[in-house]
C-alpha cells in the first residue's frame, strides 16, 4: 500500500520517469506538473485531467532562477504535500569536449535547483503535514550512476552524487518530522534522457519508468534509499543501507554535540 497524498509537484514531467509518476499516483492525487515542453505537458493535462483530480501545468526552465521562482510560487499556491524533484540533464561525451554551457545547465538543473526547491518548499511541506496531522513526502531522482564516477558522465554523475548525499542527510536530520525522504536511483531507463543527453548507443536491460515510479512510491516511508537495476540494485542497496545508517550517527552525535 502506498500513502496517499493530496496534491504533488513532479519536475520533468513531461516524459520518462516524471512522465510515468503522474501515471502512478492514484487519481485522488491533484498534480502539478512542470518541464520545458509545454505540447507535451498540455497533453499529461488532459489525459489525466478528471471531474475530481486537478492537474495544472507550468512550463519552466528550472536552469534560471526565473524558473525556479514560478515553480515555487505555484507550488506554494497549489498546497503541495508532496515534491518529486525529477528534472535532470546532462552530456554524454568526453568532459573536455562538452559545451561549457551544457556543463552550466547540468549543474544549475541537478545541483541549484533541486537544492532551492527542496529548500524553499520543506516549510511548507512540513507546516501542512503538522496542520494536517498527516505526512509529507518528498523523492528526489538521483541515479545509479551517483555511487560510482562515470568516465564520459563525469558531469552528470557527480551531479547526481550531490543528490544523492543531500537527500540523506536530510532524511537523516527530518527523522523526527513528518515527512518521508526517498532518494531514488535507478539504473539505465527507457526515457528521453539518452537522446537528450547525446547517447547514440543501444541500452541493453533498460528499465521501464513506470516500474521505477511505482517502486518508487512503494519505498516511501519504508526506505531512504532504493537502488533499482538487475545489478545495480543488489549490489549498491548494501552500500546504500550502510550510508544511511552512516548519516544517521552522524545526525545523533551532532545534535547531542550541540545540544539539540
Amino acid at each position: 500500500m502506498t500513502r496517499t497524498h493530496k496534491a504533488a509537484l513532479i519536475t520533468g514531467a513531461s516524459s520518462g520517469i516524471g512522465a510515468a509518476f503522474t501515471r502512478a499516483l492514484p487519481e485522488t492525487t491533484a498534480l502539478l506538473l512542470t518541464g520545458r515542453n509545454r505540447d507535451a505537458l498540455d497533453a499529461q493535462r488532459q489525459a489525466l485531467t478528471t471531474d475530481h483530480r486537478r492537474v495544472e501545468c507550468l512550463d519552466s526552465d528550472l536552469a534560471t532562477m526565473e524558473g525556479i521562482e514560478a515553480v515555487v510560487s505555484a507550488a506554494d499556491d497549489f498546497g503541495i504535500d508532496l515534491l518529486i524533484a525529477n528534472a535532470g540533464v546532462g552530456p554524454f561525451g568526453p568532459f573536455l569536449q562538452a559545451p561549457e554551457q551544457a556543463l552550466r545547465d547540468t549543474i544549475a538543473v541537478n545541483v541549484m535547483a533541486t537544492t532551492l526547491l527542496v529548500r524553499r518548499l520543506l516549510p511548507g511541506l512540513l507546516a501542512r503535514a503538522r496542520a494536517q496531522g498527516s505526512r509529507a513526502g518528498l523523492i528526489v531522482v538521483a541515479s545509479s550512476a551517483a555511487f560510482v564516477p562515470v568516465p564520459n558522465l563525469a558531469v552528470y554523475a557527480a551531479s547526481k552524487a550531490f543528490d544523492l548525499s543531500l537527500t540523506e542527510a536530510l532524511a537523516a536530520e527530518l527523522a523526527s518530522e513528518p515527512i518521508d525522504v526517498l532518494a531514488l536511483c535507478p539504473t539505465a531507463t527507457r526515457s528521453r534522457f539518452a537522446e537528450r543527453s547525446g547517447y547514440r548507443g543501444g541500452m541493453p536491460g533498460a528499465q521501464d519508468p513506470e516500474h521505477v515510479a511505482r517502486a518508487a512510491l512503494a519505498a516511501l516511508g519504508r526506505r531512504r534509499t532504493l537502488v533499482l537495476g538487475a545489478v545495480s540494485g543488489p549490489a549498491l542497496s548494501v552500500v546504500a543501507v550502510a550510508r544511511a545508517a552512516s548519516a544517521q550517527a552522524i545526525s545523533l552525535v551532532t545534535r547531542r554535540l550541540g545540544g539539540a
